[in-house]
């Protein structure tokens, strides 16, 4: 991804996921944005995006982090999000294992209280290893972390999916994590 297309995408989630008030936006309940006041306040706080740009950034993000609606009037974040939004996602039954990626300084923390949101809205998890690998090494030395996911919704946990495929629940409790003996030795 280049420069421009890099700045942008930090630039959007930062707004559209986390302080959409930095630039004076307003996202309705659904998250949604008015494209044309994102691009005039963006431009107002010293960041300039064309609609070409904007399309390019929501079109070629690996992660998909952004989408348009059909008229390509608004524009959201499709998960991550800390402030409180509605997605309108439909709880969906899980493959029976889901990871979540994460850094091995995390690892006492998890063991103690479960995987918890945070400042988001959602644990997000992932169907394959591969990409809990890169969402881990994000943070620092990735660690794979097994998720009973199968369980978890016979237990009556709720788990969705975003626009862009990140597999989302409120929580994971401890009972659920199913960690490698490397993994337990770490501590």
């Amino acid at each position: 991804m280049s420069k421009s297309l890099t700045t942008t995408s930090k630039f959007l989630s930062l707004v559209l996921r986390h302080k959409p008030e930095e630039i004076g936006l307003q996202l309705n309940e659904e998250g949604w944005a008015n494209v044309n006041e994102l691009l005039e306040k963006a431009v107002q706080h010293g960041m300039t995006i064309s609609p070409a740009l904007l399309d390019e950034v929501v079109n070629t993000n690996d992660k998909k982090r952004f989408a348009f609606n059909a008229d390509k009037s608004q524009i959201r974040a499709n998960q991550g999000h800390s402030v409180d939004i509605n997605l309108n996602l439909v709880a969906i039954e899980p493959p029976p294992i889901l990871y979540h990626g994460t850094a091995t300084r995390f690892l006492e923390s998890i063991k103690e209280k479960g995987l918890l949101a945070g400042d988001r809205q959602h644990v997000h998890l992932s169907a394959n290893q591969e990409v809990a690998v890169s969402v881990g090494a994000r943070h620092g030395q990735p660690i794979v972390i097994t998720v009973n996911a199968e369980q978890m919704a016979k237990d009556g946990l709720l788990f969705y999916v975003s626009d862009n495929g990140v597999w989302l629940t409120e929580k994971v409790p401890v009972g659920y994590l199913m960690l490698s003996s490397e993994q337990k030795s770490a501590l």
